[in-house]
This record gives structure tokens, sequence and C-alpha cells, in this order.
């Protein structure tokens, strides 16, 4: 079994025909998930993958085993993510087949890439380093403090103003409130497992860190829009998804990543639902 690795940090470059293939499948995202139309979305990855395989063949790199990262199976796999996700709408449902739904396609959209990468393409790509990083600095713990301040700040005003809340059922029992909590936070830990994971780990073994955050935080965004995150979202999921691609470079940790989408998540959680009772939605506005 071999294991080929990123390319080197001094020679990762932004400017190399290794961008093309990269945007095209970053740039299906927006196509597949905000102007939905998936017949483009997926021509869009199709040829992702083909300029990629001309890449590697112009660049004399192997498409079997190889020690030299390969663009075409990296963008294959960031390609193949995408398509399973955009086999469902990501409206936001909380019935039994919508979760249904919901874990086949998400849950395919991290297994699948990962299960090629490590025994079809024989290497080590994805990986998920739940316990990496050591143990937490005060800067880490000053973050999720920060980040439940920020959260209640910004959110509530967001999502009640905007309007946005109505993208997500009305929960008015016990048993949907519980579907809602579950729901949230399970999308909350997939979204670092694709987009962190997945995506930005794949893309960064070709581009320097700043590059490959910005393409994967393309494709983190444009799924939430569909999710529910319209209007001025994009304004707080953007900045939002380069900063989780930031402190996973800093901290080497999926599990401190995942607590910060989650301290958010669990604020998303609440005005979701208080947000249809006025008495309630007005607190969070104070």
């Amino acid at each position: 079994m071999t294991a080929h690795t990123a390319v080197p940090v001094r020679e990762r470059s932004t400017w190399t025909p290794k961008l093309v293939p990269a945007l095209l499948v970053c740039l299906a995202a927006p196509v597949l998930f905000v102007v939905q139309v998936v017949w483009l979305g997926w021509v869009l990855l199709a040829l992702a993958v083909a300029s990629a395989v001309l890449v590697d063949r112009l660049g004399g790199v192997a498409l079997a085993r190889s020690d030299e990262p390969s663009i075409a199976r990296d963008v294959s796999l960031v390609a193949i993510g995408q398509f399973i996700v955009s086999l469902i709408p990501l409206h936001a449902e909380l019935d039994n087949a919508a979760f249904v739904r919901f874990t086949l396609a998400l849950g395919g959209a991290v297994v699948v890439p990962y299960v090629i990468s490590r025994f079809v393409y024989r290497d080590r790509a994805i990986a998920f380093p739940w316990r990496g990083g050591g143990r937490w600095t005060w800067w880490q713990w000053a973050w999720l403090a920060g980040v439940i301040v920020l959260g209640y700040l910004i959110l509530p005003f967001y999502f009640i103003t905007s309007g946005v809340y109505t993208n997500w059922p009305e929960v008015t029992t016990p048993d949907l409130i519980a579907r809602l909590f579950v729901g949230v936070g399970a999308v909350g830990i997939w979204d670092e497992l694709f987009f962190i994971c997945t995506v930005f780990v794949l893309l960064r073994r070709h581009f320097p860190d700043l590059t490959a955050n910005l393409l994967q935080a393309i494709v983190f965004v444009s799924f939430l829009w569909e999710l529910g995150y319209q209007a001025w979202g994009p304004l707080l999921t953007i900045p939002f998804a380069i900063v989780q691609g930031f402190l996973f470079l800093k901290t080497r940790s999926l599990w401190y990543v995942v607590t910060v989408h989650l301290l958010f998540d669990a604020v998303v959680f609440g005005v979701l639902v208080h947000a249809h009772n006025p008495g309630a939605a007005s607190l969070f506005l104070i």
C-alpha cells in the first residue's frame, strides 16, 4: 500500500493548471445548491474530473498508485461527494423519510470518498483526527466562549429579521423539538466531516492553505444556502467556513472544530424553536 502526501508547502502554488479542475469542482456547488440546475452542476463535476485527468497526464502524474499527489484522484473524491449530496433535496424536513434521505445521502458523501481513497486509490488522503492537536490551549477555550457570545448577538437577529427561520418547519411538540435538535446537530457534525476533512484536506494537498480554504468555503456556503441560510446569510456563512478551515489547520483537531460548530448550532436550535412565538422571539432581540 502506498500513500501519496501533499506537495511540499514551498512548492504549492495557486496559479497552476490544477486550479482549473479545482475551480470547476467547487463552482459546481453553487450551481447544484444555490441556483439548483442539477444537470448543469453534474456537467461541471464531469468537466472537473476530465480536466484533472488531463492535467495529471500533461504533468506526468500516474493516475494509478503513485507517491505524487494526483489532482484527478482528489478532485474525483470531491466530485463524488457533491454528486451524492445533490441526489436529494436539502430543504429542512423532520419526518422519518427525510431523516432516512439525509442519513443515506450525507453519510454516503463522506463514507464513499473515504472508502475509495483508502481501498481503491490506496492512500490515506482523508482522515478524521478526533484526538489531534493535544490539549486545548487558553485561546481555544476563549474562542468557545466567544462563539457563544457571537452566536447570541448575531444569529437570532439574522434569523428573525430576515425571516429565514421559515425555511425550517415549525416545531410545536416535544417530538418535533427533539427531531430538530438531532437534525441540526447531525448536519453540523457532517459539515466538518465533508467540507473540512474531505474537501479542504484534499485541496490543500495541491494549493496553499488560503487558496484551499477559499475553495472549500464555496462548497460549504453553497450547501448551507440550500439548507436554509439564505437572504444575507452568506455574509455570516462565508467567514464561518473560512474560520473553521483556519481553526482546523491551527488545532489539527476535528473534535475542536465540531465543538465550535455545535455551539453555534445550539443557538440556531434555540432560535428555530422560539422564532414562531413572537413573545419568545422578542427575547432574543433585546
